[in-house]
């Protein structure tokens, strides 16, 4: 008996000692950030009702600190790959809001028993719109335009309306989408446009944790679950170390104009039709030359929701990838409806990245670019110069 009460006792008071009070964070609104280490600021809607509410980090290749603040209170965490912190969000001294940050998991295929080497048919059309075709939900053939400045799949509204059979429901449910051999797994969301003659985008971090091979000598996508002697051993590839903002792939690239050099971060962005986008409040700041560029044309683009964004396209002496050089590149430039909020950036589009044939390591964070028979080709803007 003596034992017996011993541990309902123990038992009663475990708990305890095992599970320690989560840290409180007080706020009068309900509008609050997260801001994340090398990244812009996330706006954030703090609701009682969602428990727990989860704000999920972009890919992480270490450690970050991302700092949670409201209109009288902040708390900040340091986060790494696959982590979770939890607190209390305390509104108006009533509402206890549980919220979590995390951080993704490390996504490493190369350990898998059976090596993975899938062949898939990629193309890139007369618009610069590279895409590939897929099953998806095992109904429906699809042409994806494959967008390293997007994330998980989105299907045009014409698309849903016209090819898709299988009427997924968009934002919330995981469907298989079959590529080659494999089938990968997302949710649906829907865009107004995407790149011509497609149905919509996949985004890069499908292929998480894989080698993706663009070989657009023999308009082939190549996906491995683990890199490939002969392109280890392939010294005409230059190296670029990826950094992630906003969840999307960046490298370090350099422009040229009139003898001024300026180095930053540039959106890898398969998407993206032209050749580069340069905003202009980032070239302000660093004084880069714009008005030496000679003006090629003026026009209006169109985002994936349909918004107006007006372009200036002018000659760029010279872009730099590495020790890989362009000249005479003809750049767009940029001074409203900026594609990433919060955040000013570059872009590299097709355009220029074509002319490469691509390895994106997504194992280690890195990507490679060779040049090849597209290397020495005519820009798209080069043909319509004067028109």
């Amino acid at each position: 008996m003596k034992f017996l009460l011993l541990f309902i006792a123990f038992s009663w008071f475990y708990p305890a000692i095992a599970q320690p009070k989560l840290p409180v964070v007080n706020a009068t609104s309900n509008q609050a950030k997260f801001f994340e280490q090398d990244n812009p600021v996330s706006g954030w809607t703090i609701n009682p009702k969602i428990k727990p509410d989860i704000f999920i980090t972009g890919k992480l290749t270490e450690s970050k600190t991302v700092k949670f603040k409201t209109d009288i209170d902040s708390i900040k965490f340091k986060i790494a790959p696959g982590q979770q912190k939890d607190f209390i969000v305390l509104l108006n001294g009533k509402d206890s809001c549980l919220t979590r940050i995390e951080g993704p998991e490390v996504k490493d295929f190369s350990k898998l028993p059976v090596e993975i080497h899938d062949t898939i048919p990629f193309f890139v059309n007369s618009f610069n719109t590279n895409f590939i075709p897929v099953v998806f939900n095992n109904a429906d053939t699809l042409m994806l335009n494959f967008d390293t400045g997007a994330t998980e799949v989105s299907f045009t509204n014409d698309a849903l309306k016209q090819k898709v059979k299988s009427h997924p429901e968009l934002y919330k449910t995981r469907y298989g989408i079959k590529i080659g051999n494999q089938t990968y797994h997302s949710k649906i969301y829907d865009i107004q446009l995407a790149g011509n003659n497609t149905d919509g985008l996949l985004g890069w971090d499908l292929f998480d944790g894989m080698i993706v091979e663009l070989d657009y000598d023999h308009n082939q996508l190549i996906l491995h679950s683990k890199m490939p002697k002969h392109l280890m051993h392939d010294r005409k590839y230059s190296k670029f170390k990826i950094r992630y903002i906003k969840n999307r792939p960046f490298i370090e690239s350099e422009l040229t104009q009139s003898g001024n050099k300026n180095k930053g971060w540039f959106l890898f962005d398969l998407g993206y039709q032209r050749t580069v986008m340069l905003d202009n409040d980032l070239l302000r700041e660093a004084r880069f030359p714009t008005e030496k560029m000679a003006v090629i044309k003026k026009t209006i683009m169109h985002g994936v929701r349909g918004n107006e964004v007006p372009v200036t396209t002018a000659s760029l002496e010279i872009l730099k990838l590495g020790n890989l050089e362009l000249r005479d590149v003809p750049a767009q430039i940029m001074e409203q409806n900026k594609p990433m909020r919060g955040v000013n950036i570059h872009i590299l589009g097709t355009d220029v990245l074509k002319r490469f044939n691509t390895i994106l390591d997504f194992q280690n964070n890195l990507i490679y670019l060779k040049p090849n028979h597209l290397y020495g080709t005519v820009y798209s803007d080069q043909n319509k110069r004067g028109s």
